[in-house]
């Protein structure tokens, strides 16, 4: 085989700057990221659209323009509210599927409420909630005492603070 001075062949694809996703803030896409946001739609879904910028993109503008952190911060806070009340709406409302079993008699089909689907789905989303913001939906925790039994805190200082004192004047008289 002859020795050629050939350069490695690049990859093919689209030239530099030609396609792709968009990188470049508008804020049509802005408000548009805002209120899918507020709808209760996640960043990264909305960002897998392919008139949408990569959501590392998106954190990258949100460093840099803080009214638009501040709207996508809001946008989620009402995107969470949103997501609480479909908690309500899943459990309020049933859901029919249909359950295939097998037996030596052949295959039976039946309708029913899928309990454990919604079950999944409104614990899926509290524990989001939760994590997403422990503040307003997560479980709180409260150390309180009653009348027969106050929560007492006891801390007995008083020997450290004489060794530390012994420690301050062995020190001043060897100086």
């Amino acid at each position: 085989m002859p020795e050629t001075d050939a350069k490695p062949r690049k990859k093919p694809g689209p030239p530099k700057g030609s396609g792709g996703r968009p990188s470049k803030y508008t804020p049509e896409l802005a408000a548009e990221m805002v209120q899918r946001l507020s709808e209760g739609e996640p960043l990264r879904q909305i960002c897998r659209d392919n008139h949408m910028p990569e959501w590392r993109t998106v954190y990258d503008w949100m460093g840099r323009d803080e009214e638009l952190s501040a709207a996508i911060a809001r946008a989620r806070e009402i995107g969470y509210d949103k997501m609480a009340e479909e908690v309500l709406e899943i459990a309020d409302n049933v859901k029919l599927g249909q359950v295939h079993t097998m037996d030596d008699k052949g295959s039976t089909i039946r309708t029913e409420d899928m309990l454990g689907h919604r079950k999944l789905q409104i614990e899926t989303r509290l524990k989001l909630l939760a994590k997403w913001n422990p503040k307003k939906y997560g479980d709180r925790t409260t150390l309180a005492g009653d009348a027969e039994n106050p929560v007492v805190v006891q801390s007995d200082t008083t020997e450290e603070l004489k060794e530390i004192l012994k420690n301050i004047e062995m020190k001043i008289r060897s100086d």
